[in-house]
């Protein structure tokens, strides 16, 4: 604060900042407004549709085989109580252990592997963007994000049941065609997004 010979104060504040920008290379700062050069700094991809096949595979896989394992797990301790031959604790405990390391590991790697297949033909299909393809888009777009889900439910039944012939093959796959309509269903009465969980078809 300055004092003028008269009696004012004179305050000129703080300095302007410099606004020159001969030092800036726009080519390093913004090459998102089209200025391209050598320096431009490098930018991970952006997927529109979500998350990419693998990523999407490991993450169903790896839920549906912890929920397997859980609830199988659950099953095999009732199961282990039922039929235990004595009621004395250790022979009891052994039951129980037995019974749910059987059921868990079974209902986990089930439901890893229809898991991992419905991942890939649902990857598949969107891949191939089989709702534009069959049509679907353009009659109901809001019943276009059923499309991939059911693909990816019924060929994953039908392949997983393949080795037990086509009779079985078909109503695996017609079993997991009803639980997509289900699910879709069940979410279009109750307005919600359908996919918005991110595991699987839900």
């Amino acid at each position: 604060m300055n004092s003028t010979g008269n009696g004012e104060e004179n305050d000129t504040g703080a300095p302007l900042p410099d606004f020159r920008t001969s030092g800036i290379q726009l080519h390093t700062v913004a090459p998102a407004l089209g200025v391209i050069g050598k320096n431009t700094p490098d930018y991970l991809d952006y997927d529109t549709k979500g998350r990419g096949i693998i990523v999407t595979m490991f993450a169903n896989a790896g839920m549906s085989y912890v929920l397997g394992t859980t609830f199988g797990g659950v099953y095999g301790v009732r199961q282990g109580l039922v039929a235990t031959p004595s009621n004395r604790f250790r022979v009891k405990l052994n039951s129980v252990l037995n019974h749910s390391g059987r059921y868990g590991s079974r209902a986990g790697n089930t439901l890893g592997v229809f898991a991992v297949l419905y991942s890939l033909y649902e990857g598949l299909a969107d891949h191939y963007d089989l709702e534009e393809t069959l049509g679907v888009r353009d009659i109901s777009p809001a019943a276009a994000s059923f499309v991939s889900p059911a693909f990816g439910a019924v060929m994953a039944g039908a392949t997983y049941y393949g080795p037990s012939g086509p009779r079985v093959a078909a109503l695996a796959g017609a079993l997991g065609f009803g639980s997509v309509a289900v699910t879709y269903a069940a979410y279009t009465v109750l307005g919600i997004p359908y996919g918005s969980r991110g595991y699987l078809f839900l």
